[in-house]
C-alpha cells in the first residue's frame, strides 16, 4: 500500500508528464508506434505520392459525380481503401522480391495480405452502398413520377366525370324545358279549341 508521502510525490511527478503541448508535438506523438499507416486515420506516406493519391480521387469523383454528401463520403472512402489495398501489395512484393520467407516475414506477408482483403471488401462495400443508394433514389423518383402521374390521371377521370355529370345535367334541363314548351303549345291549344268552342 502507498503511503501519503509517495502519493504526493506521485501526484507531483505526475504534473510533469502531461503529453506534448504544441500543435507540432501533438502531431508527432500521433506517429507514436506508426508502423504501415493501415490503422487510425487515413494518410497518404511521406513515401508515397501524394498526386496519384489525388489524381485517384478525382478520377473516382468524375467516374461517380457525386451528388450528395453521402456520395462524396462513399467515393473519397472509396479511393481510401483502394490506396490502402495497394499499398498492402506493394509491401507484399517487397517481401516477396527480398525471397525472405522467413517466419517472421512470413507472419508480416499474411498480415499485408489480411489488410489488402480487407481493403478490397472495404472498397466494394463502399461501392455497393452506392449503387444501392442511387438505386433507392432513381426508385424513389420513379415512385414519385408515378404518384404524380397517377393523381393527374385521377384528376383528368374526375374532369370527365365532371362533364358527364354536367351534360347529363343539361341533358335534363333541355328534356325539362321541351316538357314545358310542350306543355305550353298543349294549353295554348286548348285555349285556342275553347275559344273557337265558346264563340
Amino acid at each position: 500500500m502507498s503511503t501519503e508521502k509517495q502519493i504526493a510525490a506521485n501526484q507531483a511527478n505526475s504534473q510533469h508528464s502531461t503529453g506534448p503541448k504544441t500543435e507540432e508535438g501533438k502531431a508527432a506523438s500521433c506517429l507514436n508506434n506508426f508502423r504501415w499507416g493501415f490503422c487510425g486515420a487515413f494518410n497518404v506516406l511521406p513515401a508515397e505520392n501524394a498526386e496519384v493519391y489525388e489524381n485517384l480521387l478525382l478520377s473516382l469523383r468524375l467516374e461517380h459525380k457525386p451528388s450528395t454528401p453521402t456520395e462524396a463520403i462513399l467515393v473519397e472512402k472509396m479511393a481510401q481503401h483502394h490506396w490502402l489495398s495497394q499499398r498492402a501489395m506493394t509491401l507484399q512484393n517487397i517481401l516477396l522480391k527480398d525471397a525472405l520467407l522467413t517466419p517472421e516475414n512470413e507472419k508480416q506477408f499474411q498480415l499485408f495480405l489480411r489488410y489488402q482483403t480487407t481493403n478490397d471488401r472495404a472498397f466494394h462495400k463502399c461501392l455497393n452502398d452506392l449503387l444501392k443508394l442511387r438505386a433507392e433514389q432513381r426508385k424513389a423518383q420513379i415512385g414519385f413520377e408515378s404518384q404524380k402521374l397517377k393523381q393527374e390521371d385521377h384528376a383528368r377521370k374526375l374532369s370527365i366525370e365532371k362533364r358527364k355529370q354536367d351534360v347529363h345535367k343539361m341533358d335534363i334541363l333541355l328534356a325539362e324545358a321541351k316538357a314545358d314548351h310542350q306543355l305550353m303549345l298543349n294549353s295554348q291549344l286548348e285555349f285556342a279549341q275553347k275559344k273557337q268552342m265558346a264563340a
